[in-house]
């Protein structure tokens, strides 16, 4: 029985696990972007997340410990680089989970997963929303509609003939 085992193994032994969720994070690393089913991505997160923490410092003990995760020397010097800049003031966090449907050969739920600070399209959202809040939204809905006019007013609004086109309308 499961009881309180918090771990998805996905249907793998511990040694095809591991070096799934190695393999995926070195993707993850240097594209920045993958796409995998939900169920492994929640688990590739896990697996991810302390690893970019243990980037902010930058030491030779670090790198170690996340190599022994990674065993992939570029995807240890771009994640030292590259992503812990980027992710030097955010506290937790560092990945996204996007859900894109369903497969179509058996079904199972996809997923996007990404990293935070390399998507420029959100990026560009987040910086352009203003935060509102619901007060005063009364207020607002009064002054957007538009004052009811006369007859009379429409009429004289309108531009009367001149005494060329006069002519030409008879």
């Amino acid at each position: 029985m499961r009881h309180g085992c918090k771990v998805n193994h996905l249907s793998r032994t511990a040694a095809h696990r591991s070096a799934m969720l190695s393999n995926m994070a070195v993707s993850l690393i240097k594209e920045k972007r993958i796409e995998t089913t939900l169920a492994k991505a929640k688990a590739l997160r896990k697996y991810v997340e302390p690893l970019i923490n243990k980037s902010k410092e930058d030491s030779t003990h670090q790198r170690r410990i996340v190599f022994s995760y990674l065993r992939d020397k570029e995807a240890v010097t771009e994640l030292f680089r590259e992503v812990s800049q980027k992710i030097a003031n955010r506290n937790g966090g560092y990945t996204r989970i996007l859900k894109t449907g369903r497969r179509m050969g058996d079904g199972a739920e996809m997923a996007m997963m990404e990293l935070v600070d390399y998507n420029e399209n959100m990026l560009k959202d987040s910086a352009k929303k203003a935060k509102s809040t619901r007060r005063g939204g009364r207020k607002k809905a009064t002054a957007e509609k538009a004052p009811v006019q006369n007859a009379e007013e429409v009429k004289t609004e309108q531009p009367e003939a001149t005494a060329e086109e006069a002519p030409k309308a008879e």
